[in-house]
């Protein structure tokens, strides 16, 4: 690894954002979507992104999976400066390193969910498909919907895309795994399934980060960081504007 692309001295987080600022053109206008933001994330930590809708949370996400690139600033992500790599290697890095879950699973309807579990490990070529088969196998265990392992997307609940959504992005073992509103799109009960896997997950030493903007689970999670008009809002304030999302 070369020196540009260590992290910078003084830090050990996970993820580490520095003055990062986005903006895309229209037109003859250049729109700021993110404005100087300055986030960093420990291992094992679970940070809950928040905020209204517009407010600049996927964006944010966006920066932190290497889907794109800062106008301006840094992004880290387990000692590398995405912003630094070619799109090639940034893909290389994606599949190894993070873990993405989606609100609306994003599984493929032609291939089993044990197929779709497998299908990172595929990307990757780790290990032999045999390994690969049973690593899945027991990835499907850990999120409880082992039964469900031959079945199509189209034969299952949302709730039990959505485990083996988790599943998949636990495949390779990522540094960070991240959630994109991954409860958005279930009814409450399969939420609240879901929100205690996340929990557990972390207990386990994984590090989760998760825009939602379901109010009730945002509070149970251990830290909360508030997009607001694309600036991260001081931490001391974000319990008090809840009421605004």
């Amino acid at each position: 690894m070369s020196e540009a692309e260590r992290i910078p001295p003084g830090s050990d987080a996970l993820v580490d954002l520095r003055a990062v600022h986005k903006s895309y053109r229209a037109g003859a206008s250049v729109v700021p979507v993110l404005k100087d933001i300055n986030l960093q994330v420990g291992q094992g930590e679970f940070v809950g992104i928040v905020g209204p809708s517009g407010s600049g949370k996927s964006t944010l996400i966006n920066m932190l999976t290497g889907i794109d690139r800062p106008t301006r600033g840094d992004v880290w992500v387990a000692g590398r400066r995405l912003n630094g790599m070619s799109e090639n290697d940034l893909a290389r890095f994606r599949r190894q390193h993070v873990g993405v879950i989606f609100q609306f699973f994003q599984l493929l309807p032609t291939l089993t969910l044990l197929e779709n579990v497998m299908l990172p490990m595929d990307l990757s070529g780790s290990g032999t498909r045999r390994q690969r088969r049973r690593r899945a196998m027991d990835l499907l265990e850990l999120v409880e919907v082992p039964e469900i392992a031959q079945k199509y997307p189209s034969q299952t609940s949302g709730g039990q895309q959505q485990r083996a959504a988790i599943a998949r992005a636990l495949a390779n073992d990522p540094d960070l795994v991240v959630g994109d509103e991954p409860t958005g799109n279930l009814d409450t009960v399969s939420a609240g399934l879901v929100f205690a896997l996340f929990e557990d997950l972390v207990a386990q030493g994984k590090t989760l980060i998760m825009v939602t903007h379901d109010r009730d689970l945002a509070r149970l999670i251990p830290r909360m960081e508030e997009v607001r008009d694309g600036q991260l809002v001081p931490p001391d304030l974000v319990d008090r504007r809840l009421v605004g999302w």
